[in-house]
């Protein structure tokens, strides 16, 4: 077959190189939303930033936006903008001043945190009026066999392999704890045109890939990648792949 001179084979080599090159990127329309919402556009806060793909979009829209994480591998190896300042630092332990929030983001990162250590930041960092938005987006989705091949390995082959984060993900943050006013959220969805090995790599990004990897079962990724390989057809070949986006917001004061 064709697609297999062209797919690059060693899979898991390539995976300690994938995380900022696969992950796919927010629509600009939910950073619009975001600040349509806010009360002001002062200064938006991201937290749990990692290599700053929704700070990035909130830039044109506030005067200042702070990107922040734990991780200090994640902020040096951001994209620098005149607008954003990065720091390193814990969503319970957040380095601004009191009321200086105008709004307060996690994308694909609240279920990592502390709950209500963060929301006790939260309420104290936000200005009146504040908007707090956890974003998250759900399984993805392709066309016809594809998707179906994609969904059995999703749910029954790689899924054991997941935290147990990884259900407040897959329910929307619908079960998670939120003890402020909602918004109603406009429906919304990521959506992109990969190659194979574009989606295969992004596929290593996550995080129960490296945990069968780890414990030996590398051949659950592997057998998958041959399987839809076959059904991709020519590896160059631009499959659309979608994820929805997912989202609890509201004004903690």
């Amino acid at each position: 077959m064709s697609s297999n001179a062209e797919t690059p084979r060693n899979w898991f080599e390539q995976g300690g190189r994938a995380y900022a090159r696969f992950r796919p990127e927010y629509p600009p329309a939910l950073a619009a939303f975001l600040a349509s919402v806010a009360p002001d556009h002062r200064l938006a806060v991201d937290v749990g930033c990692g290599n700053g793909q929704l700070t990035q979009l909130l830039a044109p829209h506030f005067g200042a936006v702070l990107g922040l994480d734990p991780s200090a591998d994640q902020i040096a190896n951001i994209v620098s903008h005149e607008r954003i300042t990065y720091q390193c630092a814990p969503a319970e332990q957040l380095p601004l001043a009191d009321g200086s929030a105008s709004l307060i983001t996690a994308a694909q990162a609240a279920h990592w945190f502390n709950l209500p250590a963060f929301y006790k930041e939260v309420r104290r960092i936000a200005e009146p009026g504040c908007v707090l938005a956890l974003i998250s987006y759900g399984v993805l989705n392709l066309d016809g066999a594809l998707n179906e091949r994609f969904q059995t390995f999703y749910r029954d082959e790689i899924g054991p392999y997941w935290p147990p984060e990884r259900k407040l993900v897959d329910t929307g943050y619908a079960t998670i704890d939120f003890p402020f006013e909602e918004l109603a959220a406009p429906p919304m969805e990521i959506g992109v045109d990969w190659r194979l090995s574009e989606f295969l790599g992004y596929l290593l990004t996550w995080s129960a890939v490296r945990r069968a990897h780890e414990a030996g079962r590398e051949e659950v990724f592997l057998e998958f990648a041959d399987d839809i390989s076959a059904l991709w057809g020519d590896g160059n070949t631009r499959r659309t792949i979608a994820w929805p986006i997912n989202m609890r917001i509201g004004r903690p004061c």
